[in-house]
């Protein structure tokens, strides 16, 4: 593919994308989160929504030929192709906080939430504004009483998620920070924009 550009690994990059091009998110070397918010470009009020998009999808488990749905209940995204069919979409970009909580984490750690913040933060988005983040190649599985488990994810080198944007949107994606996540590695991710 031409034009693709590298989220070099526990990074991220914000960029903007008009309504109908089509968004292709790549792990290269395969078993790599990416978590990615969406904005509506003319008003950053109108974000994603975790809650909205699996309420109206009826599914915990997007994937092609679901839509992606804003917190003022319209489409966003719709995804078109996506090759290894495992996202998460219950839980938050990973912070300092999590590493502190879940991790017993002493000292820096680099996280999505701070890389998210970081890239928005340039377009005039604070922190407390950034949703729950489409988790992209993440496995979480879940147990008849309902605990979490983070597996590590399923996607190969190569797999890919094609989403189409159903409105002018700002994006934000990482290459996610968390071991769990990631099966204990750390690698980039890679977009492009058609």
């Amino acid at each position: 593919m031409s034009n693709i550009t590298t989220i070099e690994r526990q990074s991220g990059k914000a960029f903007y994308l008009k309504k109908n091009e089509i968004l292709t998110v790549i792990d290269p070397q395969g078993m790599q989160v990416s978590d990615m918010v969406l904005f509506n470009s003319k008003d950053f009020g109108e974000k994603l929504s975790s809650g909205k998009t699996l309420d109206f999808e009826e599914s915990i488990l997007i994937t092609t030929g679901n839509f992606l749905w804003s917190n003022r209940s319209r489409k966003m995204m719709e995804i078109l192709e996506d090759t290894n069919g495992r996202n998460d979409f219950l839980l938050a970009p990973c912070s300092k906080e999590t590493f502190e909580i879940m991790y017993n984490y002493e000292g820096y750690h680099p996280s999505c939430l701070e890389n998210l913040s970081k890239n928005l933060e340039l377009k005039g988005i604070k922190q407390d504004d950034i949703p729950t983040a489409f988790n992209i190649f993440m496995n979480v599985q879940f147990d008849n009483k309902g605990k979490l488990m983070v597996l590590p994810p399923t996607s190969k080198a190569g797999d890919f998620i094609r989403f189409q944007a159903q409105m002018d949107l700002l994006v934000c994606l990482t290459a996610c920070s968390a071991e769990d996540s990631n099966g204990g590695s750390f690698k980039p991710i890679q977009y492009k924009i058609e």
